[in-house]
């Protein structure tokens, strides 16, 4: 338990020594609800299909979670290449207690993140439908981090290089992102569209949040939350397997 809150207090530490940091990742966010939001947002009215800010606003928050929490990746390539893992490595605890908290920070400092972005969003228009939901999806996008964190540092313990660390980042969270169903309705698509959608495992994210905080959601909340828990605990696994395998 120890290494798992030293590992975990030091990724929020980083988290709060780094405000130029916070204050430029809230930009992107910023930027889809102004060119999105209020871009599209009277299309999106005209179409009958509501407040497009309301839409949004869950997708964006999964968005920022997402990112943040893959990026935590790059802070195992960075020790690695530095020598503070190797320090932390020959420590009597186990290699999963390490991996552990690694995850477990992540996922707190993502969901801060996302947290922000929310209050951004409620800042700019966007009304949750019930305020209690607000809670309940700083819970719901605790999960949807823990998995993508699990993610991010499985990436991290194949990779070496830091230049290559965000191109494959982007290779792989933005198609899961755009295909979630974050900035589209997923009941208007093809069929082709809604399969590769309910494989991506951000839509059952993206999905239960919008749920909890606007009340419209193509799956059960039971589903969205079973799928994302369940991957994962799969994600973790093998981020667990990899971590003990690694070579420093």
């Amino acid at each position: 338990m120890g290494a798992i809150y030293v590992m975990w207090l030091r990724q929020l530490k980083r988290y709060g020594r780094s405000p130029a940091r916070i204050v430029a990742s809230l930009g992107q966010p910023l930027l889809f609800f102004v060119a999105l939001g209020f871009g599209l947002g009277r299309v999106f009215q005209a179409a009958g299909a509501g407040n497009y800010l309301n839409f949004l606003a869950p997708g964006i928050m999964a968005m920022s979670i997402i990112f943040t929490s893959v990026f935590s990746g790059m802070d195992l390539i960075w020790d690695r290449q530095f020598g503070f893992l190797k320090e932390t490595l020959v420590a009597p605890v186990s290699r999963v207690a390490v991996m552990f908290g690694r995850v477990l920070g992540g996922s707190t400092t993502s969901t801060l993140q996302g947290l922000l972005v929310l209050v951004l969003s409620i800042v700019l228009g966007f009304r949750p439908e019930h305020w209690w939901g607000v809670l309940a999806a700083v819970g719901g996008g605790l999960c949807l981090a823990f998995l993508f964190a699990a993610f991010g540092l499985l990436l991290g313990t194949m990779m070496r290089d830091m230049q290559g660390y965000p191109l494959v980042m982007n290779f792989v969270v933005m198609p899961l992102f755009f295909l979630s169903g974050a900035v589209f309705p997923l009941d208007r698509v093809s069929f082709g569209m809604r399969v590769l959608a309910m494989i991506d495992p951000l839509t059952y994210g993206v999905d239960g949040l919008r749920a909890l905080l606007t009340g419209a959601s193509q799956f059960s909340l039971i589903t969205d939350f079973a799928v994302t828990v369940a991957l994962s605990l799969v994600l973790l696994l093998l981020a667990a397997r990899s971590f003990a395998r690694m070579q420093i």
